[in-house]
C-alpha cells in the first residue's frame, strides 16, 4: 500500500497546491512555526500526565516525522476525505485518523497563532486590532455551510435554513478590501439566524473614519462613527432610478472583494462541503483556520508579487 509522505510531495508544486493548498515554500514557512506549536503541545502533555515510561518510549507514531504531521492535517482540511480514506492514504486505521485530525488542528491553529495570521474572535477587541494598519476599508458579509442533519428533532428546527433548504451553520466576517485579509470572524451560529441578528449580538467594534461595505441583509446596521455604504433596496412596487441603479453597481464592484476572500477561505473544502464532523464546538474552530490559512496564503503571495515586481 503506498503511503503518501512529504517526501512525495515537496518537489511537486501541483501536488503540494492541490493537496494542501499551499507552495512548496509556503508549506515550508508554516511547517517552522508547526513544529514550535507541536513541541508546545508535547510539552504540555507531559507535564500533565502521569508518565509510567521515559519519553519516547512505546509503539513509533506512524506519523513520525513533523512534516508528514503538518502535511497531514493540512490534506484533511483542502481535500476533506472521509476519515477511512485518508486513515487509508496515511497508513493508519480509521479511529486513528480522527484521533489525529483533533490533535493536529489545534497544534495548526496554534502555529498560526504565532504567525498572527487568526482573525479577531472578540467584537470589542476588532477596533483595537484594526488600528494597527492603516485601511479603513472594510467589507461585511455573512457566509453558510451546510452540515449534515442532526437526529434530535430540537436540533434540526434549529439549525435548518429555510433560504438554503438545508441544515446549515454561519459565521459573519469582516475583511480589509485592499489586503483582502479577514480581520474578524463571529461565533459559529445556526444557520436560520440572520446575518443582522449576529451583528446585534456581537457588535464589531471599528476605529474612527471607516468605511464599512455591506450588502442589503444588513438593512439598519450602522455602528457609531462608520461610514456605512450599502446598496438601496427596490422599492415595493416601483423602479430604481438610473442614479440609484449606478450607485449600486459601484458599491458591488467594491464588495465583491468580500465574495473573492470568502471563497479563499473554501478553498479548503472542510468548510465549502457538507460538514460531517459531530464534536463540539470543531465546527467552529475548522472556520478560524481555514480563515487563517487564507490569511496566511494572501501575505505570501503578496510579499511574493512585490519582491517580483521590485526585480523587474
Amino acid at each position: 500500500m503506498a503511503i503518501i509522505t512529504y517526501a512525495d510531495v515537496k518537489d511537486n508544486p501541483k501536488l503540494s497546491l492541490a493537496l494542501t493548498s499551499l507552495t512548496p515554500s509556503e508549506f515550508g514557512e508554516l511547517l517552522v512555526h508547526f513544529k514550535a506549536a507541536w513541541e508546545a503541545h508535547e510539552a504540555e502533555r507531559v507535564h500533565k500526565q502521569e508518565r509510567q515510561r521515559q519519553p519516547g518510549g512505546g509503539r513509533k507514531p506512524v506519523l513520525a516525522l513533523i512534516e508528514d504531521r503538518l502535511l497531514f492535517i493540512l490534506c484533511y482540511f483542502k481535500t476533506y476525505p472521509l476519515q477511512e480514506v485518508l486513515g487509508f492514504q496515511f497508513g493508519m486505521s480509521q479511529g486513528q485518523a480522527c484521533e489525529w485530525v483533533h490533535i493536529l488542528s489545534k497544534v495548526l491553529r496554534a502555529a498560526l497563532a504565532r504567525m498572527q495570521h487568526l482573525p479577531e474572535r472578540d467584537a470589542q477587541a476588532l477596533a483595537a486590532k484594526l488600528s494597527e494598519g492603516a485601511e479603513r476599508g472594510l467589507g461585511l458579509d455573512g457566509t453558510e455551510r451546510r452540515r449534515q442533519r442532526p437526529k434530535d428533532n430540537e436540533k434540526q428546527k434549529k439549525y435548518y435554513s429555510g433560504k438554503k433548504k438545508a441544515h446549515t451553520v454561519k459565521n459573519n466576517v469582516i475583511v480589509t478590501l485592499a489586503g483582502r485579509k479577514v480581520k474578524y470572524l463571529s461565533r459559529t451560529h445556526e444557520g436560520k439566524k440572520h446575518d443582522k441578528k449576529i451583528c446585534d449580538e456581537e457588535p464589531p467594534t471599528f476605529p474612527e473614519k471607516s468605511t464599512l461595505y455591506q450588502d442589503a441583509g444588513f438593512q439598519g446596521y450602522a455602528p457609531p462613527g462608520v461610514d456605512v455604504r450599502q446598496p438601496k433596496k427596490k422599492p415595493r412596487g416601483k423602479e430604481l432610478s438610473t442614479e440609484e441603479k449606478e450607485h449600486n453597481r459601484l458599491i458591488s464592484r467594491i464588495r465583491i472583494v468580500v465574495e473573492h476572500v470568502i471563497s479563499g477561505i473554501k478553498r479548503c473544502r472542510i468548510v465549502k462541503d457538507v460538514f460531517r464532523n459531530t464534536k463540539e464546538k470543531f465546527d467552529d474552530l475548522v472556520m478560524e483556520i481555514a480563515c487563517g490559512l487564507h490569511n496566511f496564503r494572501t501575505e505570501c503571495r503578496t510579499r511574493a508579487t512585490k519582491q517580483s515586481t521590485a526585480t523587474t
